[in-house]
């Protein structure tokens, strides 16, 4: 093959090898995913390690912090790395991102623990967050930016939605390295200093990555750039000091990325928590289930970005957020049904309801751990709040105790504001095991029975709700490339992907927990991605114009 770029030893991608393309740029993903199943599966280690010596408020506290940390940043990121990408260079650009990323989770594997450093310990983690969130927000952008560029006329789309099955080829290959490091090493050893392994086994990958992006070229349309002399000299004010550019930004994340982005993290997320947290199905059960509908459903981003490439990414898009709009509030129900069909048919018979005065009510939602639910409509509600149970709610006069209606059938609460602390965890106990004895009693389940999950039912509910995902994100990364000038392209497509993405879909798990909290009603949490794919599906009407085939060069 012939050099470019002057190295006898590069791939001249132009010359036919965009797998080397597709990989390179590929690479930087599998590491986000990754490590961010990583974070999730092995949270209680950390949790153990690093914030173990503080107070538990504190150590609550930067547990949040070390998992919002890289979604929070990521706009930030794009700002950063999109920049340089417009001025360097794609392929300098999210080379350096890489690294970050990779060294960012390697030094996970090497902090010391708490009790060898103290609270710098957790500093630290966080520290790493930030630096990997980043990276990040200039990786996807330069990624996506890179293959596009690179990619054959009429086939953007299909080249482009290669990037989105990272997500499914980074939770199993973390879920692959725990599992054997678990295995070879056995639970004792593997809490004690295993669980840092996988962390460590990153470097493989990272090695590997760099191998393959170092023999890549750069991409054609910056070299155009760079010899016609069109590179930005300032992309910052050209993407968002300049109102067409800025318009075009506002209508990527409002029109395009937002809704994306709920109805992935939707599918993906939400729903395995749901599964989990609400239905009370078990760990593993949840986890395989979730990872079968997943992998069946993983070559349909592929499906749709070849498809967005014959009728365009605007009207698949927006018909996954339609779908989500109309479906999820039925699907979900459904997945109750299928999931734990005892939960279901208890909610149907036996509705529940806490008759309270309004004011003796608290937001049931505590991030800290420390909030003291005592009132009697607070020991109600946190009661059937632990035990997964959907209630409405039933004003009653001021001042009066709150009570649970389960059916025709009643229990009073009682005040524990006045009691001392001992006094009222036993009196909370002893009322919380007889309203289990009463919600038992009208066939609500404590936890969903493994014989009694309809499996094939809830694969096929899960694999629906990722096909959404797939509608939505498969075209995606064509969408954003084909809507920005070359000039200003990595700049101007990385800040609205990573607003969407990181501030929108990542924090959704935890608005919508806390909708939930808020209402008492399982479901209503719902209402957060269905809004916002809304949004996305009118303002994407009206005013998102099609991309497809617009020319890409300088």
């Amino acid at each position: 093959m012939a050099a470019s770029d002057g190295a006898a030893d590069q791939v001249d991608v132009r010359q036919g090898n965009h797998r080397m393309v597709i990989a390179g740029a590929s690479a930087g993903t599998v590491f986000e995913w990754y490590d961010f199943y990583l974070y999730g599966s092995l949270a209680g280690f950390i949790t153990q390690h690093f914030f173990s010596g503080v107070n538990e408020t504190t150590g609550y506290i930067f547990a949040l912090a070390a998992f919002a940390a890289g979604f929070a940043v990521r706009p930030f990121g794009a700002l950063v790395f999109g920049r340089l990408g417009d001025l360097w260079g794609r392929k300098n650009t999210f080379l350096v991102t890489m690294i970050l990323m990779g060294l960012s989770t390697f030094v996970v594997g090497l902090l010391p623990g708490y009790a060898q450093i103290g609270v710098a310990a957790p500093i630290l983690l966080v520290v790493m967050r930030l630096i990997q969130g980043l990276a990040l927000g200039g990786e996807y952008g330069g990624a996506a930016t890179y293959v596009a560029e690179h990619a054959p006329p009429g086939k953007r789309g299909l080249y482009t939605s290669w990037i989105q099955t990272t997500a499914t080829l980074g939770l199993f290959l973390s879920l692959i390295v725990i599992l054997a490091v678990r295995t070879v090493q056995g639970e004792e050893a593997f809490g004690d200093w295993g669980w840092r392994i996988p962390f460590l086994a990153s470097s493989v990958l990272l090695l590997v990555s760099l191998w393959i992006r170092l023999k890549l070229g750069e991409s054609p349309v910056f070299q155009q750039m760079v010899k016609e002399g069109k590179t930005a000299a300032k992309p910052l004010a050209e993407s968002f000091g300049q109102w067409p550019n800025l318009k075009l930004v506002l209508l990527a994340l409002v029109g395009l990325t937002a809704g994306q982005a709920v109805v992935w993290y939707t599918g993906q997320f939400y729903a395995l928590f749901f599964l989990e947290k609400t239905l009370k199905v078990d760990g593993p059960t949840t986890n395989t289930l979730v990872a079968i509908s997943l992998l069946l459903a993983t070559p349909f981003f592929i499906v749709f970005g070849w498809l967005s490439d014959k009728i365009g990414r605007k009207p698949i898009i927006l018909l996954g957020c339609l779908l989500a709009v109309l479906t999820y509030f039925p699907l979900f129900k459904a997945l109750t049904a299928a999931a734990n069909p005892q939960l279901a048919a208890a909610t149907a018979s036996a509705p529940v309801t806490v008759v309270a005065d309004p004011a003796d009510c608290s937001l049931q939602f505590d991030p800290v751990g420390k909030t003291a639910f005592t009132s009697s409509c607070d020991v109600a509600k946190s009661a059937l709040a632990n035990a997964g149970v959907s209630y409405g709610n039933q004003a009653a006069p001021a001042g009066s105790i709150a009570q649970v209606r389960v059916g025709e059938a009643l229990i009073e609460s009682f005040d524990g504001r006045a009691l001392p602390k001992a006094e009222f965890d036993a009196a909370k106990a002893a009322w919380t095991k007889a309203l289990g004895a009463l919600l038992a009693s009208h066939g609500y389940p404590a936890k969903a029975e493994p014989a009694k999950v309809n499996k094939p039912m809830v694969v096929a509910i899960l694999w629906l709700l990722v096909l959404y995902v797939t509608m939505v994100y498969g075209p995606i990364a064509a969408a954003l490339v084909e809507m920005f000038p070359a000039r200003i392209r990595y700049t101007s497509m990385s800040l609205p992907y990573h607003i969407g993405n990181g501030w929108f879909g990542g924090f959704l798990p935890t608005t919508a927990f806390a909708m939930v909290a808020a209402t008492g009603n399982i479901y209503y949490g719902l209402w957060y991605p269905i809004v916002v794919a809304a949004v996305t599906l009118v303002v994407g009407l009206l005013f998102v114009r099609e991309m497809k085939g617009n020319p890409i060069e300088a």
